[in-house]
């Protein structure tokens, strides 16, 4: 059974710890990783106390503090705890890190909104201001929450070298890329277009991946490895798509209008796949790495070469 020393009696602590912009901290009692063991019903025990006892919150945190139902359903924001606690026991030099970066949060997107203005922020916008902006768009976008929650489950469940939630929520750039570009997709399309693009810069800066904010992403994308992905204003990706690095959903040179792929659902592309001009590419199609995609692909076909040839699917079948 998870003990919490503090609950317990076993340590006690009278140290408040400081509500500052830069975390999101849940409680000026609640157990720092290095005394606590704790399970899911821990976690949301203490969340649901310090709503009770009425402790305040940073800022940034009263943008995002999950009702009571949300706490009891978001089982995966939970599991990332958990598995933040686990690393601390096999490195315990990380737990300070993973104190700030998850288990000081009340949710997943207060997590995720610091660790991307950590990174993103410079000495013209700080990390704090970009960490404000972004989890302000989450908090008003269900949506995007959703959208996190399946990109995050995408991550872990396809890619094989992903260690866990926590290591995706962390660690991976492609996930975080993605992240960013829905929220500056959101403030694109609402008109906010100076800071959609200024998103769009310090991602393609920090992560080596550049998506226009007016591209449509669909949701559980996976952007594995992710350096050098390039994607286009007027381009759209469904659901369920995978996409590896130095890929590139680009334009012929048409100067303006819709010049950009369409990407159907469960479709995967190949590392160093070209795919250029308003063209479709079919659900469920496999792009091979290295192919130069000019024309449309029909739905479960294989696409291979420079330029790309069909060998699969109902109009090309493989033998």
């Amino acid at each position: 059974m998870a003990v919490c020393a503090v609950n317990s009696g076993t340590e006690t602590s009278t140290s408040s710890f400081s509500l500052d912009s830069n975390h999101s901290q849940v409680s000026n009692t609640c157990c720092r990783p290095l005394f606590c063991r704790s399970n899911f019903s821990n976690i949301v025990s203490c969340i649901a106390s310090n709503r009770a006892a009425g402790n305040k919150l940073s800022n940034a945190s009263k943008i995002f503090l999950p009702n009571e139902d949300e706490e009891e359903q978001d089982v995966l924001w939970l599991k990332i705890r958990e598995e933040a606690l686990h690393d601390i026991e096999q490195e315990h030099v990380l737990h300070e890190y993973y104190y700030s970066s998850i288990l000081s949060h009340v949710s997943l997107e207060s997590a995720l909104a610091d660790n991307l203005g950590m990174k993103l922020g410079n000495a013209h916008i700080t990390s704090d201001t970009l960490k404000g902006i972004l989890l302000s768009v989450f908090a008003e976008d269900h949506e995007i929450r959703r959208a996190i929650r399946e990109d995050l489950r995408a991550v872990r469940e396809r890619d094989p070298a992903c260690l866990g939630y926590a290591h995706c929520l962390l660690n991976f750039k492609g996930f975080l890329a993605c992240q960013v570009h829905r929220a500056a997709h959101k403030l694109w399309s609402t008109g906010r277009k100076a800071m959609a693009v200024l998103l769009q810069s310090r991602t393609s800066e920090v992560f080596t991946v550049d998506i226009h904010p007016g591209a449509r992403i669909g949701v559980g994308v996976l952007l594995d490895h992710a350096t050098g992905i390039v994607i286009g204003e007027t381009a759209i990706i469904g659901d369920n798509v995978t996409i590896l690095h130095n890929v590139t959903l680009g334009g012929t040179g048409k100067l303006s209008g819709d010049r950009h792929p369409k990407i159907g659902d469960g479709v995967f592309i190949g590392a160093g796949t070209k795919v250029l001009g308003n063209i479709v590419i079919g659900e469920g199609a496999k792009i091979g790495a290295g192919a130069v995609v000019l024309k449309d692909v029909p739905p479960k076909a294989t696409s291979v070469g420079n330029p790309a040839r069909l060998i699969g699917g109902k109009q090309k079948p493989i033998k």
